[in-house]
């Protein structure tokens, strides 16, 4: 193992553990890729959903997990991996038991707040606006991804259209939605979309956009019939799905200021990134938002169009190196 100075006899096994939904697994995922570019690993993703009544208790409080597994879960039995890696609520009861259940041997981290005390695991990885704090907590900005220079080039090669041909500068416009205190209404997706197009008709360049599943209809019909006539790119959901392409393509990305997965992800090219506002209370997203400011990410989106340079945001990078040290520590002391 490169970068921790300790190489085992076999490659470690390491569990990818969620329920399954995108934007939760890929942060997982993401972990789990970048673990495998500094070290051999074998990778495995489970997805596990429980059965009702067992959804409705306290994460940290669901016995015999294994046991409540919905149709459809993954198995979730022996032999169990080196290394887990857990993100989000359902998959926080088998992070819980997985130290029983191996008897000490796997480590294990979970990603987010989870809720209950950061002790119960090996390592927690929680967004630092969150303000979890302990000794076995690495607090970072905004969440793991997946994100790489070698694959947003892979998927500038692959996608069908040449979007590296459109006229620039090109814009990446990534539009979320409904979340537990925000959401973009019809007024607020109007106002966007008439200033990208402004923006778009002043600069000659080109528009790319994709809507979350979260954009609720009000919005998705502003946006359809305001923004969607001037992009190149309009994506809601039918046809190769061009994510990575437009992050690889884009001169500038937009992102609404409800999503922190996307506003991390678009950190991590190194272009400039402007904050859309949205509906409803920012709360502890104006801290992230703010540690994105003072990095030199990312700035609020006033109409006009501004130009800057900063060090790509490399925190799950940071997070594999921190994980793959603390294992290789635990095992050299075995």
């Amino acid at each position: 193992m490169r970068n921790v100075g300790f190489q085992p006899a076999e490659p470690l096994v390491v569990w990818v553990l969620t329920d399954g939904r995108a934007g939760i697994e890929n942060q997982a995922l993401g972990l789990g890729e970048a673990m495998e570019r500094r070290a051999p690993v074998r990778l495995f993703v489970k997805r596990v959903r429980l059965r009702s009544p067992w959804t409705w208790l306290p994460a940290g409080l669901v016995p015999a997990p294994r046991q409540a597994l919905s149709v459809g879960s993954d198995d979730i039995e022996p032999p169990w991996p080196d290394i887990l890696i857990g993100c989000g609520r359902a998959s926080i009861p088998f992070a819980l038991g997985m130290r029983d259940w191996s008897k000490g041997k796997t480590f294990v981290v979970q990603l987010q707040d989870p809720r209950i005390n950061p002790r119960e695991f090996d390592v927690v990885v929680p967004p630092i606006h969150d303000g979890l704090e302990g000794p076995n907590v690495l607090p970072i900005v905004g969440a793991c991804h997946r994100v790489t220079p070698e694959k947003l080039d892979e998927a500038v090669l692959d996608y069908p259209t040449r979007l590296e041909d459109l006229p620039g500068p090109r814009f990446a416009v990534l539009i979320g939605g409904k979340s537990k205190r925000q959401t973009i209404g019809a007024t607020r997706a109007r106002r966007i979309a008439e200033d990208l197009v402004r923006l778009q008709q002043r600069t000659g360049g080109a528009l790319m956009a994709t809507l979350s599943r979260r954009t609720e209809e009000p919005a998705r019909l502003q946006l359809r019939a305001r923004l969607a006539p001037h992009c190149t790119v309009f994506y809601e959901g039918e046809g190769p799905n061009p994510y990575f392409a437009m992050l690889g393509a884009a001169d500038h990305i937009f992102v609404t200021a409800d999503s922190v997965n996307m506003a991390t992800e678009a950190a991590a090219t190194g272009k400039p990134v402007h904050i859309l506002d949205v509906d409803g209370p920012v709360g502890k997203l104006d801290l992230f938002h703010d540690s994105l400011r003072k990095r030199g990410c990312a700035r609020s989106f006033n109409g006009d169009l501004e130009i800057w340079t900063y060090p790509p945001l490399h925190e799950t990078d940071r997070v594999a190196a921190a994980v793959l040290t603390a294992w290789a520590a635990r095992a050299k002391a075995r």
